[in-house]
């Protein structure tokens, strides 16, 4: 039960000048209210209670209305405490606590009743429901007052875009809500849980939930998947077909090269695999799996090339000394090539210093140096010296 408190009137001494108190009540649709009305100081004069259509509950600790539902809880000078059980819409109202002074003081409690909202209810939904339909969903729930807050969750995360609607029952009172849920849905729904939950204060924390598991059918999808990454000749190789789809494709069909299988004694279907007893290279080509429901078909393909286990031996890595030989010859022919351009630039330098000087010594002054340097580099092609 939730309580607004509620005080009406001063407080003074003597019975003269005090007001009763009362507090308003709020309680849930079949629960229990308490009306509790006290007044501070009283002189010997009564208090009672009345309902909303000013029919007297109790006056002091006599009953005064036959209704079975209320019940004294206490009666003294100072207090007048009365239960109303079993609380229906219709009790719904403002109660009069009355003090029998001269002039009677009063002080008002309104009663507030919560209506329950009825379980929720989902609809819309027909089963099965095909792959890139358009689905729509509505959740209902009437009796609620105030009227109650209706929420969707798919795979546990709620859902924000909906439809609300809000509309007076036929008592006056009460609310029937429903809410909308439109999605196209996919194979991906198929199973999924979506849920429509109903809050509102009555149910205390603990709301009502609606749930319809869905059930999508869609076409089949299809992937081979061979035993091993590397088949040889003369070893049996298995390819298994794995297909979903809803419903369950069952069988699958086997072909080769567009074709029927062309050795049943060695090529046998068991189910969705296909065992190839042992290879050989006639076996090379395109294999195709193919599986149907009542909604479509597909299919997927896997090209067998049968290796020599021979060859294989040889290429199950790289030759790592062969790799290490070309970098030692590169390596070694770039130092040859730098060792002969340093020899040859250093030679041909000398040569031109050595012609040089030689002018310059033999020439009496500087002109004659010119000259004679010229003359040596006409000649050079018959001085030079090869040591390579």
């Amino acid at each position: 039960m939730d309580a607004d408190a509620r005080k009406i009137g001063p407080g003074t001494e003597g019975s003269q000048g005090q007001f009763p108190l009362t507090q308003n009540v709020t309680v849930v649709e079949g629960g229990t209210a308490i009306l509790t009305c006290r007044v501070d100081q009283n002189d010997n004069t009564s208090l009672q209670w009345s309902n909303p259509a000013q029919q007297t509950l109790y006056f002091d600790d006599k009953k005064a209305l036959r209704d079975n539902r209320i019940e004294l809880v206490r009666a003294s000078w100072h207090e007048l405490s009365i239960s109303v059980s079993d609380v229906s819409l219709s009790d719904e109202g403002q109660y009069t606590c009355s003090l029998f002074t001269m002039p009677v003081k009063t002080s008002k409690a309104y009663l507030t009743v919560l209506g329950v909202p009825e379980k929720p209810q989902i609809s819309g939904f027909s089963s099965p429901v095909m792959e890139g339909d358009l689905m729509q969903l509505t959740c209902k729930t009437s009796g609620s007052k105030p009227a109650a807050d209706i929420r969707w969750f798919k795979n546990d995360k709620e859902i924000k875009d909906v439809k609300y609607l809000k509309e007076e029952d036929a008592n006056r009172k009460t609310f029937t809500v429903s809410s909308t849920l439109d999605f196209r849905v996919d194979r991906s729904d198929d199973g999924v849980a979506v849920i429509c939950r109903v809050d509102h204060e009555s149910l205390n924390a603990t709301p009502q939930v609606a749930m319809q598991v869905l059930e999508i059918h869609y076409t089949p999808s299809v992937k081979i998947i061979p035993s091993t990454p590397f088949p040889q000749e003369g070893q049996p190789l298995i390819l298994t077909c794995e297909s979903k789809g809803k419903p369950l494709p069952e069988p699958v069909l086997w072909t080769k090269d567009g074709g029927e299988l062309p050795d049943p004694d060695r090529m046998v279907v068991s189910g969705r695999e296909l065992n190839i007893l042992f290879l050989n290279k006639t076996d090379n080509g395109t294999y195709r799996c193919e599986a149907t429901n009542t909604i479509g078909q597909s299919s997927a393909e896997y090209v067998l090339i049968v290796h020599d286990p021979n060859a294989l031996a040889g290429q199950t890595g790289p030759d790592h000394a062969l790799i290490g030989g070309i970098v030692a010859v590169v390596v070694f022919v770039t130092l040859c090539s730098i060792f002969l351009l340093g020899r040859y630039l250093a030679r041909h330098k000398g040569t031109y210093l050595t012609n040089e000087a030689k002018g310059a010594e033999d020439a009496p002054d500087a002109d004659t140096a010119i000259i004679n340097a010229e003359g040596s580099q006409v000649n050079a092609e018959e001085k030079k010296e090869y040591f390579i």
